[in-house]
């Protein structure tokens, strides 16, 4: 038998256990979640996503610009223009990239949308690339961003007639942001969730192997106190009934990390009257682009053939 001496060093230890496993729950874990520059998920392996060459001219010169402008709550955000080849151009595609990624993301598609006569603006998301900030907020401070950019552009650049190309957490972000700003007129929304709780949950039961929704909910309440955002506003779906401009949903049916059946869910709840959902077959959350290949951004640049501006 245990001598009581050994009882109470375990129940000792078995406290002082306890305590220190809320502590970290409480204070640490809901960091990893929201806190893009936490050093400790820098060491986190994750998955990339797979880079496509697009068939474009390989002698093309892009006029390009560096742009930093001021977000809504004063961060510096930065973001790249870059011009189309054509004399005029049909719009500007604001591209918004992953989580823990940035601008660079979207290099073969900037020179894709300029050479057929678009403007883009890749911008590095706050907390990302060369963007101000330690914390994401899965679209909730995000989609104010959008609108920042758009009336910097709108002023600055004399640019009109916006549309957003969004990933994963971007077209999160980029679903949120059609629903809360009518000037974006058309997007183009791949592999994006739908509530932000919900995913979290998800992402437990495919990392650790278990989900409990009472557990991930308290970090996902956790994690918006400590980055100052409302968790309930992190919500793609909920924006999705407010947006009227043309939109593809797209999302690849052997995504692990994103299950189809939010892309279903959002593109469900859209009330416009020009909407498409395309499932591309056999791709995952890392290679959409790749597996679509060249006729998936043919089906893309056709999309926006047709919302293009008609001004001159």
């Amino acid at each position: 038998m245990l001598s009581k001496k050994r009882v109470k060093l375990l129940k000792r230890a078995s406290i002082v256990t306890l305590i220190f496993g809320f502590l970290v729950i409480h204070f640490f874990v809901p960091r990893l979640i929201s806190e893009i520059r936490n050093p400790v998920v820098s060491l986190i392996k994750r998955n990339k996503n797979s880079s496509f060459n697009i068939t474009t001219k390989k002698d093309s010169k892009l006029k390009q610009k560096e742009v930093v402008f001021s977000s809504f709550d004063n961060n510096k955000l930065s973001a790249r223009l870059t011009y189309s080849s054509l004399d005029s151009a049909k719009g500007t595609v604001i591209l918004l990239h992953g989580i823990r990624a940035n601008k660079d993301q979207f290099k073969n598609v900037i020179d894709f949308l300029s050479e057929n006569g678009f403007n883009s603006v890749a911008l590095d998301s706050r907390a990302h690339g060369k963007s101000e900030g330690s914390f994401c907020s899965f679209g909730v401070n995000e989609k104010k961003d959008v609108k920042s950019l758009i009336d910097y552009l709108s002023l600055n650049e004399n640019l009109n007639h916006f549309g957003v190309w969004g990933q994963s957490l971007g077209g999160a972000i980029g679903l949120q942001a059609m629903g809360y700003d009518e000037r974006i007129k058309f997007g183009i929304i791949e592999s994006a969730f739908s509530e932000f709780r919900t995913i979290v949950n998800d992402y437990f039961d495919l990392h650790a192997g278990f989900s409990y929704t009472p557990f991930s909910n308290y970090l996902v309440n956790r994690a918006g106190q400590i980055a100052e955002f409302d968790s309930n506003d992190a919500s793609p779906i909920a924006y999705c009934k407010n947006i009227n401009q043309p939109i593809l949903i797209v999302h690849g049916n052997e995504d692990e990390r994103i299950n189809i059946k939010y892309a279903r869910a959002n593109f469900s709840k859209i009330p416009s009257s020009k909407k498409e959902f395309i499932e591309i077959d056999s791709a995952n959350h890392s290679n959409v682009w790749k597996v679509g290949g060249d006729a998936y951004f043919e089906r893309v640049l056709a999309f926006m053939n047709e919302n293009k501006s008609l001004s001159k």
